[in-house]
């Protein structure tokens, strides 16, 4: 028989043989069945393999009551999910709180009923399956975005329809150079396992700072910072320019793997970081949502990526006014770009020199925005940076 064709295993726990061989006779045309007499042996059947999928467990026994094995089961990783169900005499009211406070999930009282006891279980074996087969789908399409819209979606901070807000954001795009051009001749393989190596190394970069990842277009990337979670935008810029740095850094040791690939490419990124108010929410259909962010910003970001030199980090003005105490930046000349009317003034970024300590982001919560967070020299975010 077959893992998937194998019958449930459930666990009965009682100290009453008779008791035991009541419920045995109950279940085991259907399920497979391991007994214990005490609560000591039950807990060392949970040690072995395989787990049972189910706990039917008495309540009164000695030395280790029921109430006990169930709170010593929820508080270990391993059989902490095992649905527990107590069968007992003990019928009272406050008798079946106790039980489910102790962290079962549901209370059959003696005598018992064959038919409510398969049913039972039945059902709580099927809404056991269920919310594996849930998490198992989670963790799959959570590869599917970025890990901070994920996690927020979990603690329930990100909206589930259509909808969406202003922000104070920054936002990052990053592109190899003459990708294309490149990689045109290399076998699909090499050139999957180059590209591959480089989108992982981003998202390593990307989860140290806790930014999120918009997406992969292409060989390029476009982050931001300051949605789901903040720091607030001063230091959301600085966590933004420091990740953009540790990619340029990231990119020298990447180029000895693509050597080891004898691939012959010597690929360089180019970065554009802007900052400002941004639109944030869920854009598209009912049917397919993204999470994303909209506005000029966005699109100076972009230009910026498009205008800086292989290997260059180009910040805007509004980025550089948040980050010149800890980043020394060389000024360029006015860049005038395709969909921008006003003239750019933009700084490359040479090195950090100040370490200012970032601290953990906090989730974005009802009533932030650009009228309650201030941007810029006079805000109270720099003021926090420079102490």
């Amino acid at each position: 028989m077959s893992a998937k064709d194998a019958k449930p295993l459930i666990l009965l726990v009682d100290d009453a043989p008779e008791n035991l061989a009541t419920l045995a006779a109950v279940l085991d045309d259907t399920y497979q069945v391991k007994v214990a007499t005490s609560g000591a042996r039950a807990l060392r059947i949970c040690e072995s393999d395989p787990l049972p999928e189910l706990i039917l467990l008495d309540v009164m026994m000695p030395e280790m009551d029921g109430l006990e094995v169930c709170r010593r089961l929820k508080t270990t990783a391993r059989t902490r999910e095992i649905p527990v169900i107590f069968v007992t005499a003990m019928s009272g009211p406050s008798d079946e709180a106790h039980g489910l406070e102790a962290g079962a999930v549901d209370y059959i009282t003696k005598p018992i009923s064959p038919a409510v006891v398969r049913q039972r279980v039945r059902v709580h074996l099927e809404l056991r399956r269920a919310r594996i087969v849930l998490e198992r789908l989670g963790e799959h399409y959570k590869s599917y975005i970025s890990t901070e819209v994920a996690s927020s979606i979990q603690r329930g901070e990100v909206p589930a329809g259509l909808a969406s807000h202003k922000r104070p954001m920054t936002v990052l795009f990053a592109d190899i150079v003459g990708f294309t051009e490149q990689t045109d001749s290399m076998p699909p393989a090499v050139m999957t396992n180059l590209l591959n190596g480089y989108f992982e190394a981003m998202n390593v970069i990307i989860a140290r700072y806790q930014g999120t990842l918009d997406k992969f277009i292409g060989d390029s990337v476009m982050v931001f910072f300051g949605d789901p979670i903040t720091r607030g935008p001063q230091l959301d810029a600085i966590a933004c320019v420091r990740m953009a740095l540790d990619i340029q850094a990231e990119l020298h040791g990447l180029q000895a793997n693509w050597a080891k690939l004898s691939c012959g490419a010597q690929l360089q990124v180019r970065i554009g970081v802007a900052s400002g108010s941004c639109t944030v929410g869920n854009f598209g259909s009912r049917q397919q949502l993204t999470y994303t962010v909209l506005g000029s910003t966005v699109n100076v970001a972009a230009r910026l990526e498009a205008a800086a030199q292989p290997g260059e980090v180009l910040i805007s003005q509004e980025t550089y006014d948040m980050v010149l105490h800890a980043f020394r930046c060389t000024p360029q000349p006015e860049l005038y770009v395709k969909g921008i009317a006003r003239p750019l003034q933009t700084y490359v970024v040479a090195e950090e020199i100040r370490q200012v300590e970032l601290g953990a982001p906090r989730p974005v919560s009802v009533g932030d925005g650009p009228g309650r967070t201030r941007i810029g020299l006079a805000g109270p975010d720099l003021a926090a940076a420079a102490e």
